[in-house]
């Protein structure tokens, strides 16, 4: 296996990464990225990186993710916003080595940390994720602002 950066070539592939992770988090109604949405996000404005697992010159799985920072730590941390791997690939243990290259990165720009959500009902990632020793952070809510409610902050 081995791991390359997308270019911006690889738009349509990484929307249909997106949609596929939402079909199974059943939120695809909740994704309204656009190619054009993507290209200028992740490649005109460097908004945030994607990582591409390959086998036998094929993708079969993802990692979107972007710089935090914690004032804690006084350095910045890598959050990884999308994990997924194809179906067909499931259960070998490629989205632990994705997890791994994503540490290595982090440790190689000298960050502080790497985070991500789960979907609480999701038990097979939460039983992965802890199997490799990552603190569940149940002392936190997280908040958000979209749409309206984020146009009425910002008058």
């Amino acid at each position: 296996m081995e791991f390359r950066f997308a270019t911006k070539e690889d738009v349509p592939l990484i929307l249909t990464f997106i949609k596929e992770l939402a079909t199974y988090e059943k939120l695809l109604a909740e994704v309204v990225a656009t190619e054009a949405d993507l290209e200028k996000s992740l490649f005109e404005q460097k908004h945030a990186e994607v990582l591409f697992a390959v086998v036998d010159g094929k993708e079969v799985g993802f990692a979107l993710f972007f710089h935090n920072y914690s004032t804690f730590l006084g350095k910045a941390g890598l959050y990884l916003e999308d994990l997924y791997v194809t179906p067909e690939v499931r259960g070998q243990g490629i989205g632990k080595k994705l997890l791994k290259k994503l540490a290595q990165i982090a440790l190689e720009r000298d960050c502080g940390r790497l985070e991500w959500w789960c979907l609480d009902w999701n038990q097979t990632s939460i039983d992965f994720y802890l199997s490799l020793h990552a603190e569940p952070m149940n002392e936190w809510t997280s908040y958000r602002l979209t749409g309206e409610n984020l146009k009425k902050l910002a008058e």
